[in-house]
């Protein structure tokens, strides 16, 4: 294991980092299933990237704990998975931020909400297209683990392997790093004036139902993705661009640990972001496993009650759930 620290601690790491990635990327697609006021379009944007993301999490997992040496059958099909959910990922992030400036800047919501069907079309399509050309010509393969921490992906045997690393990822990486930014702030500078002018009426509004208030902090706290997505990338590209150089720093073992938890880790990132810290899911959670904890714990005196008491008694439980669930929604 060249691209390890020399102990199987480092492999263990990125492993977890994949199980993390799986798991919160599998949160973000349940909660959205469980609870319908949560079914915004901006979150709906963010269940599609955590398909994505959970789609990257499994491949490099298999990737990491394979740590391939040649280009077999099982390499060239992990290596063709993770190019399409990479990819796609990278479409899926570039989405949410255009959507929520159209929406939020441009406060244009039936504009933004046309655009999805074509978000899909270019996130799904576009990698897709790339991913089976690439198998088509034999691209995928083993790498050496000279821009991947295990797995694999663009042959390095191929003479072109450095303009198929850059149609199978780092130009859409690339032109997700200038894009992002630019929305990012723009989102950001839009937000800050409005925060400036609503403190001025903030009396009159004093009124106002706080459920839309709610749902815009909600859907602004989503631009936080491209942080996210740039904070975790940015160790590949670091090492892309040495394998460009032909520098042996690429190959430095905390670079390599760095890159190989940065491409598993959004999922995870993503989850934390949006579902542990965010206040109304993370309370709906937190209900869930009390309830189901109370539940379990007093399951036989229950059934004992509902044999020795009245019927008057029999409804009180049932009545206290659904009280729970509204004060929940």
């Amino acid at each position: 294991m060249a691209w390890l620290w020399g102990t199987e601690d480092s492999q263990v790491v990125i492993l977890l980092s994949c199980v993390f990635s799986f798991l919160g990327s599998l949160l973000i697609i349940c909660t959205y299933a469980t609870w319908r006021d949560l079914r915004t379009t901006p979150r709906k944007l963010l269940v599609f990237l955590s398909v994505s993301d959970l789609l990257s999490a499994l491949s490099y997992f298999y990737g990491v704990l394979k740590d391939f040496t040649s280009n077999t059958r099982d390499c060239i099909a992990q290596g063709a998975i993770s190019t399409f959910a990479n990819t796609s990922s990278f479409f899926w992030t570039v989405a949410i931020a255009i959507y929520l400036y159209i929406l939020i800047v441009k406060a244009s919501q039936r504009l933004a909400d046309s655009l999805v069907l074509y978000f899909h079309l270019i996130s799904w399509g576009v990698p897709l297209a790339i991913t089976v050309a690439a198998l088509a010509l034999q691209k995928i393969g083993y790498d050496a683990s000279e821009v991947s921490v295990g797995w694999c992906w663009v042959s390095i045997q191929q003479d072109d392997h450095v303009l198929w690393m850059l149609l199978t990822g780092k130009i859409w990486e690339f032109l997700a790093y200038l894009t992002l930014p630019v929305l990012y702030i723009l989102i950001k500078i839009h937000i800050h004036k409005a925060h400036a002018a609503l403190s001025e009426y903030r009396p009159i509004l004093a009124t106002s139902p706080t459920s839309q208030s709610m749902s815009s902090i909600a859907d602004r706290k989503l631009t936080l993705i491209p942080i996210i997505f740039i904070a975790l990338r940015m160790w590949s590209t670091v090492r892309f661009l040495l394998l460009l150089t032909g520098s042996p720093a690429r190959q430095n073992p905390v670079l390599v640990i760095l890159h190989g938890i940065g491409n598993t880790f959004q999922g995870a990132a993503n989850c934390i972001m949006f579902v542990l810290c965010t206040r109304p899911v993370r309370a709906r959670l937190i209900a869930v496993l009390c309830c189901r904890s109370r539940g379990s714990q007093s399951s036989s005196d229950t059934l004992s009650q509902r044999t020795a008491q009245t019927h008057t008694d029999e409804p009180s439980s049932p009545h206290t759930w659904e009280e729970e669930e509204e004060e929940g929604d």
